[in-house]
């Protein structure tokens, strides 16, 4: 329940500018196959519309998986909206963050995959905001 959540996010973010962009539909399709979704189930998601729901009894690493993909994929075009960065604002309020988490997220977010060591210095960052 929390991924397909989690991917609803993703797609609505990656619809803000008004299309997905094959970067960001192939980033949101890899995370669901890593997660043992079926592609074609995917695949439905992008043709349907979602509202925002951001579970409740997500656990803190929950919370900053969705909140560090969401940062990620808006970076991963290259091109940063001011709605883009609203709606993961809004969403990392949700999700329990202070918003000025979003400043340390966008100076520390990479949109190529980053190491664990700078995985876990990140969710140390972003801890205090929660």
């Amino acid at each position: 329940m929390a991924l397909l959540a989690q991917m609803k996010l993703l797609i609505n973010l990656a619809r803000i500018d008004g299309e997905v962009a094959g970067k960001e539909r192939a980033y949101i399709r890899n995370i669901g196959l890593a997660n043992d979704l079926d592609g074609n189930e995917i695949e439905k998601l992008f043709d349907q519309r979602h509202d925002l729901i951001v579970p409740d009894d997500l656990s803190d690493d929950q919370k900053f998986e969705y909140i560090f993909s969401l940062v990620q994929l808006m970076k991963i075009d290259e091109r940063m909206y001011k709605e883009e960065i609203m709606f993961c604002s809004k969403i990392a309020s949700r999700l329990g963050y202070d918003e000025q988490v979003m400043f340390d997220l966008m100076l520390h977010v990479k949109a190529a995959a980053m190491g664990d060591d700078e995985m876990t210095a990140l969710k140390k960052l972003t801890k205090k905001y929660l």
